[in-house]
């Protein structure tokens, strides 16, 4: 039963990541950087604390007591995350909610996978699998395989990307992603998936701050929210000062007074989709309670969010107008990517 409700719950975050993007499609005449910068606001610095306030009430005194080392890494590791953040939106941005979530979400599973064993190699810890134990056990084997697997799904989803790019004219790809740009959406997309990673380090590296708010008290379920939010503010940091340059820069912080937009329904899609987007987290801490296994826990994160992004993606016609042979690329690629997830899944598990 306990797995069962870890899956549910991983599945709804997944929902809510690979979705939270589509409120930003109805932002109107708004820079990216503007609207980045407000959904970011409401999911990195207001929606965390309000949610550990609703389910872990003396989160101030669990992080006042905390050490600094403790804080300062899990800060570091969101820190990092943040800019694998920032550029997952750019990601989107020129590539599209599948193809740009395909590539993203696969490196992010890849490296979310062996990095920390390759850590734990040159700093090694009781308890913790290195790199070297991966090679020698049969669960890491499987790990690596699907590692493996998981960079072929890349490289097909990338190749499809390819073929989009030389089947279809400017306006027909921009019909479904107003800015397709494949050279700097892989790139962007290559180190956001390889950064994101850092989240799962976060969960790992502050995961004394949740086993002190179940030994105060408060239900396991919810004891993750207190870690999220030292995370979430490194996050905050990387964006709100990339965004406020990009703003000053573009002078889009104009956007905010320009009555020719309809500013108020911006703020709010954009609030919305900041709002789902710590959804994801919000229900990935409930199922890695229940599941007990950081490593699988994010893998069936990436999976779910890879399979719904891919929905949406069909829902808004972005494969629409090109050849077969293309769809059936990116598709092999899709379904290449979930096979790896599945196979490090496996592999943690033994």
């Amino acid at each position: 039963m306990q797995a069962i409700l870890g899956v549910l719950f991983h599945s709804l975050g997944g929902i809510a990541a690979g979705s939270f993007y589509m409120p930003y499609n109805k932002v109107k005449d708004w820079a990216w950087e503007t609207y980045w910068m407000v959904g970011g606001v409401m999911s990195w610095l207001i929606v965390p604390p309000l949610a550990a306030w609703l389910t872990v009430p003396g989160f101030p005194d669990i992080l006042a007591a905390s050490s600094s080392t403790i804080l300062g890494i899990t800060f570091l590791m969101g820190l990092l995350w943040g800019v694998g953040g920032l550029s997952y939106g750019l990601g989107v941005r020129y590539l599209g909610m599948s193809l740009g979530n395909s590539v993203v979400l696969g490196f992010c599973a890849a490296f979310g996978a062996i990095v920390p064993s390759i850590y734990y190699n040159f700093n090694p810890q009781e308890g913790k699998t290195t790199f070297t134990d991966m090679l020698d056990s049969t669960g890491g084997q499987v790990v690596l395989l699907g590692v493996l697997v998981c960079l072929l799904g890349i490289a097909l989803s990338g190749k499809a990307g390819m073929l989009k790019e030389k089947e279809l004219s400017d306006e027909e790809k921009k019909k479904s992603v107003s800015e397709f740009n494949l050279v700097k959406g892989l790139a962007v997309a290559i180190l956001s998936g390889i950064l994101s990673s850092f989240f799962s380090f976060g969960i790992e590296a502050g995961k004394p701050l949740a086993d002190a708010a179940v030994k105060a008290g408060y239900d396991h379920l919810f004891a993750n929210n207190v870690t999220f939010i030292v995370i979430l503010w490194g996050g905050l940091a990387t964006n709100l000062v990339w965004t406020t340059i990009l703003s000053i820069k573009n002078k889009s912080y104009k956007d905010f007074t320009n009555t020719n937009t309809p500013i108020r329904n911006n703020i709010l899609f954009s609030a919305l989709a900041g709002t789902i987007w710590f959804l994801q987290f919000f229900f990935y801490g409930m199922g890695e309670s229940k599941l007990g296994n950081g490593a699988s826990s994010w893998i069936l994160h990436m999976a779910t969010i890879i399979l719904t992004a891919n929905l949406w993606g069909i829902y808004r016609k972005e494969w629409q107008g090109v050849a077969k042979r293309t769809k059936v690329t990116i598709t092999l690629g899709i379904f290449t990517i979930l096979l790896s997830v599945v196979l490090v899944g496996i592999g943690n598990s033994i």
